[in-house]
């Protein structure tokens, strides 16, 4: 099953917000702005958040690994350039290949 890794962004609190996910990145955003992962979630804070980055993973494990990774980089202009650049999501990708699928929490080759 393919996978996504996403980033939103809030112009008015001038943040992003990095995921992963097996929905589409829009509908992701929309439950976001619905509230329905509850007010604690960062994302509840602010109600303009937009889909400013997106890629398709081959599986859930190489999105969570992709977004771990732009998280580790607290950066905002790694972020940026993220958008920028689309050699570096490439380069993450196969930095973060997974051959295997999980499959009721079994990995196999």
């Amino acid at each position: 099953m393919h996978a996504h890794v996403y980033i939103l962004h809030s112009p008015s609190l001038e943040k992003f917000c990095i995921g992963s996910t097996t929905l589409e990145p829009k509908e992701r955003l929309s439950l976001h702005l619905k509230k329905k992962y509850g007010n604690s979630k960062f994302t509840s804070i602010a109600s303009d958040w937009s889909v400013f980055f997106e890629h398709t993973c081959t599986n859930i494990s190489q999105a969570r690994l992709v977004e771990q990774h732009i998280k580790k980089m607290k950066s905002r202009t790694y972020i940026m350039n993220l958008q920028k650049y689309p050699e570096m999501i490439v380069k993450l990708l196969n930095l973060y290949h997974c051959s295997f699928q999980l499959l009721s929490g079994h990995a196999g080759q």
